[in-house]
């Protein structure tokens, strides 16, 4: 992703409300950690641009590390006091089996070789330790906005699945997410011209949040939607 689309992406989530609610989901997935009895530890954010998932670790008892390629994120998660390493999601500078957590949000799909990355974090977990994984869904709703954010691919269940797997990874669920909103995000990246990193207005956001927060209540999970997203775990 290019620099100019890491600072607006900084500069966007914290109020934006897919954003927000990609921050909520995490955090679900946290306190689900917590109430299977794992203690947080060692935590790496993968592609953490301005490290808003990274934040959210921290204030859930873990000790993250934002992992960033870019020196525009880096350079913003150090202002906002987080540790940060700037380097290759595909070569990860630490030690094997030290991380208890590895979060990687929207980053596999900027790899071909998207296999290294999952490799990658199957190497740096412990055994037992957790994989959180997000990805765009769905070839069909493919568009300009991919291209300018730098995306190979978007991924379908199986494919995803057969990455997680080959890297050595154990699925515990895969499902998807943003799913009652894709017929809007069909319509808008068929007209895309660019990325749609953008602030919408205030009421357009407050009504887009409430949507995608009403999918925590819905058995929806298993409907096609926007992003895919899945937890695994390195065995033991």
């Amino acid at each position: 992703m290019e620099a100019t689309e890491i600072r607006k992406l900084a500069a966007l989530e914290d109020t934006h409300w897919w954003y927000r609610e990609r921050r909520a989901l995490l955090g679900r997935e946290l306190r689900r950690l917590a109430a299977a009895g794992v203690t947080p530890d060692r935590a790496l954010d993968v592609g953490a641009a301005g490290g808003g998932n990274t934040r959210v670790l921290r204030a859930h008892g873990w000790r993250p590390v934002a992992l960033e390629y870019s020196a525009a994120g880096a350079g913003v998660a150090r202002e906002r006091g987080l540790d940060v390493i700037r380097a290759d999601a595909r070569h990860l500078p630490l030690p094997s089996a030290t991380l208890g957590l590895a979060v990687a949000f929207d980053i596999l799909e900027h790899f071909d070789e998207d296999h290294l990355a999952a490799a990658e974090l199957r190497r740096v977990l412990r055994p037992d330790g957790t994989a959180l994984i997000a990805v765009p869904a769905d070839l069909r709703l493919w568009s300009a906005h991919d291209v300018a954010v730098g995306h190979v691919r978007r991924y379908d269940r199986a494919g995803l699945r057969a990455v997680v797997e080959k890297a050595g990874l154990v699925v515990d669920e895969l499902w998807s997410w943003n799913v009652l909103l894709r017929p809007v995000a069909a319509w808008r990246r068929r007209r895309a011209t660019g990325s749609d990193l953008a602030a919408p207005h205030p009421l357009v956001n407050l009504g887009l949040r409430a949507v995608v927060t009403a999918e925590r209540h819905l058995p929806v999970r298993g409907l096609p939607g926007v992003s895919l997203m899945l937890r695994a775990h390195r065995p033991g």
